[in-house]
């Protein structure tokens, strides 16, 4: 039997069965299981203590929980509810939905489509706000809200910050606020407080501001200027060095650019533009040897570069260079010109003399220098003439600004023969240190002699059977202890070379 149109409208309006609609319904029912699942794990637990009834009202069931009025007004309370409680964070609208037996459709409840009941129209009700379900979730215990709400002083806040706890700097907006809360920070000695109210008096102070209340606060400011120099915000520190007349750290901050600078002629040029910075005497010296420097070593460069392409200087073809000599150290250059460029006349900007006398390097210095340069090429001519001196008579003697024992040290890491080590090694003074050294290189004549010297024949014959036989020193022991003679008055056991 056929039903009449009328007859088929108050079937559906009045059915629990809803009508089919075009509706995406499939991915909200989906959603819909979801939030049910998730809600009703954690329903349980959420307990308020103002509206205990209110949440309690909320159903996940799908069973009917009052007619639709009663939804639609619940919805709104719960719009006001959510100004003034922040525990139930705002869900959309299209996430969750309450299923009902009304007459409703989903279409209706999230698209505000017009729906009609038995008990009429809610089209207004409906347009006025749109639906906004809520999820619960568990609450901190109110004690600890404390920590973010409460109106701590400078002082308290301070010692939270000494504690670990997380607090906001931000509602201290007045200026004595917020140099009670550097001042208390200071007095509190701890660097990692001080840095962090620091930097947010940086961000909400000017800098005119910021730079006459530190002037007066020293170590504060020194926290600043190392925080400045970390974080590399250069610019920030020069103006702040300028305003408090710290002239010569704001030169030597300006100088230190220069170790960004790669080109070697722009860097060149910027220590030239440094020399009329306003430095202390003594760094002024050191600026200008660092200029000085860098053009001479830029021409040295240039030049031997050239000579070992051609190929036509021994020394470069016998041993070619490992590494540039651009922005090498004082004494760096000076072993490299002792080493390629020893011959050289004075006048020359590669010649070693040239450079000692421009930069007023030492004797000392020059000489250890020098030293290891010659002896790293075996050029033992050369290393003899260091030691080499004439006294006003024309007589020569060996002379050294180092210990012959450090001198000997020198000679035997770069493989000095033993004739030459012999040499320097009997120039050691304390006799126990010479035989010692004479026993490490095998320098047999030196012991032998000191034993002579000594006049000792037990020692000499003590020592004849550590050389090989056959050999010269054997020989040399057997005609000493031939030439003994036992002097009368001698202790028993002790005997005498003449």
């Amino acid at each position: 039997m056929m039903k009449s149109k009328t007859d088929e409208e108050d079937y559906w309006n009045s059915s629990k069965f809803k009508a089919f609609t075009f509706d995406d319904e499939d991915d909200e029912f989906s959603r819909l299981k979801e939030s049910k699942q998730a809600v009703n794990s954690i329903r349980r637990l959420v307990e308020e203590d103002d509206d205990e009834d209110d949440v309690e009202k909320v159903s996940w069931s799908g069973e009917p929980v009052g007619s639709i009025s009663w939804s639609v007004r619940e919805t709104a309370a719960s719009n006001q509810r959510t100004d003034r409680d922040p525990a139930f964070p705002r869900i959309p609208a299209d996430t969750l939905v309450s299923k009902s037996q009304s007459g409703y459709s989903l279409s209706s409840l999230f698209k505000g489509a017009t729906g009609r009941t038995k008990g009429g129209s809610f089209t207004d009700s409906l347009s006025e706000s749109s639906v906004r379900l809520y999820a619960p979730e568990l609450r901190k215990p109110k004690s600890e809200y404390k920590d973010y709400v409460s109106d701590w002083s400078p002082e308290e806040t301070v010692q939270r910050m000494q504690q670990g706890k997380v607090v906001s700097l931000e509602k201290f907006r007045s200026l004595q606020d917020k140099l009670l809360l550097l001042d208390f920070a200071v007095s509190a000695h701890d660097g990692n407080v001080i840095t962090a109210v620091l930097i947010y008096l940086k961000r909400t102070l000017s800098k005119e501001v910021l730079f006459r209340e530190l002037e007066s606060r020293q170590t504060a400011l020194r926290h600043f200027i190392h925080y400045l120099t970390e974080s590399r915000e250069q610019k920030l520190l020069l103006e702040l060095l300028r305003v408090l007349g710290r002239t010569e750290d704001m030169a030597l901050l300006q100088y230190k650019e220069h170790l960004s600078i790669a080109d070697e002629n722009k860097r060149r040029d910027f220590l030239k533009s440094c020399l009329s910075l306003p430095f202390s005497a003594e760094d002024a010296a050191h600026v200008q040897d660092h200029y000085t420097l860098l053009e001479r070593q830029i021409i040295i460069e240039a030049t031997d570069r050239q000579a070992e392409r051609g190929g036509k200087v021994e020394i470069f073809q016998k041993f070619p260079r490992r590494a540039s000599i651009l922005n090498m150290p004082l004494i760096t250059t000076l072993y490299y010109c002792c080493f390629y460029h020893y011959t050289e006349s004075e006048g020359t900007y590669s010649s070693p003399l040239n450079i000692r006398q421009t930069f007023r390097i030492s004797e000392k210095q020059y000489f250890v220098t020098a030293l290891a340069a010659r002896a790293k090429l075996k050029e033992w001519s050369d290393v003899d003439a260091l030691f080499t001196s004439r006294n006003w008579l024309g007589f020569t003697r060996k002379k050294s600004p180092l210990s012959f024992q450090r001198v000997v040290d020198i000679l035997q890491k770069n493989s000095a023969p033993t004739q030459v080590l012999q040499e320097y090694v009997g120039l050691v003074d304390d006799a126990d240190l010479r035989i010692s050294l004479a026993q490490k290189h095998k320098c047999h004549d030196i012991i032998i002699n000191t034993y002579r010297d000594m006049k000792d024949r037990q020692l000499l014959a003590g020592y004849r059977g550590k050389v090989e036989r056959g050999s010269p020193e054997e020989r040399k022991i057997d005609q000493l202890l031939n030439n003994t003679v036992r002097r009368g008055g001698a202790p028993h056991g002790q005997h005498h070379v003449t």
